[in-house]
């Protein structure tokens, strides 16, 4: 049987923008906003917050995750697509950071309006967006010392990383992300700035409470799977829920795209973790 060729770049920037229901602010930079997505039952929905990638930089936006989006309201779920500084538009440390936790905490304001049910929320991010989903239900350890610490975080059910980044000095050497953009959005190497790394690399913030759930390509030159493989087997060491799913003939981009059989696999993930 004939291989299918793995998913680019290109097929992803293809795919057609999707409008949400609602576009809303969180800050007043033009980068603090979110698309929201409902699904047509009213009754109060549980949500996903979806981040896309991109290495954290300016050149990739939240646009690539509204099909995904509109595909998951189908499932009664509401989608919170968040846009956020990144790496040549004011982003990097700590700006990167700050914008997806307050993102985050924005679904308090408008959750009533809109039904939501913030006592089921996960994360889901694609890559530099995996990274940040990490972090978002890991933030909770940060100490009040911290740059980064905020009191009383949006507390999550779990999250889910696609094609993630749990390490940021572990993927500086194994390249992922390759450009060293690890360090550019923290601003330096971890010997140099040992505190932004303690605080916004996952990894440091462990041991987690929350699910955590890996989806990774095997394919994926970009994220490459025994960097994953080697997150995942500490993480089961220090005790922590975590489960990694491993897909064949699957590259970096598959997975975000919802006409994919990878992106059944991530809505049932998603499914499981809301308990639907």
């Amino acid at each position: 049987m004939a291989v299918s060729p793995l998913l680019t770049v290109d097929d992803l920037f293809a795919l057609g923008n999707v409008p949400p229901d609602s576009s809303l602010s969180y800050g007043e930079n033009p980068d603090q906003f979110g698309h929201l997505y409902l699904p047509e039952n009213p009754k109060k929905s549980p949500v996903v917050i979806l981040i896309h990638g991109g290495c954290w930089r300016s050149s990739v936006n939240l646009d690539y995750f509204g099909q995904a989006a509109k595909h998951l309201t189908q499932l009664g779920i509401a989608v919170w697509n968040i846009e956020y500084r990144r790496i040549g538009n004011g982003g990097g440390w700590p700006h990167t950071f700050l914008d997806v936790a307050a993102a985050a905490d924005k679904l308090r304001d408008f959750s009533s309006h809109f039904s939501l049910d913030l006592s089921r929320v996960v994360a889901v991010g694609h890559s530099a967006g995996g990274h940040l989903a990490h972090w978002l239900a890991a933030r909770q350890n940060l100490t009040p010392k911290g740059e980064l610490f905020r009191s009383n975080p949006l507390l999550l059910k779990g999250f889910i990383a696609l094609a993630g980044i749990p390490d940021l000095a572990e993927a500086l050497k194994a390249k992922i992300c390759s450009n060293e953009a690890p360090k550019e959005l923290m601003g330096g190497f971890p010997e140099s700035y040992p505190e932004r790394y303690s605080q916004g690399s996952p990894s440091e913030l462990a041991p987690l409470n929350s699910k955590q759930i890996f989806i990774q390509g095997i394919n994926d030159d970009t994220v490459h799977l025994a960097y994953i493989e080697d997150y995942v087997a500490k993480a089961k060491a220090r005790q922590e829920d975590i489960e990694l799913n491993k897909l064949e003939n699957t590259g970096h981009f598959e997975l975000v795209i919802a006409s994919t059989s990878q992106w059944r696999v991530v809505e049932q993930a998603i499914q499981e973790l809301l308990e639907l």
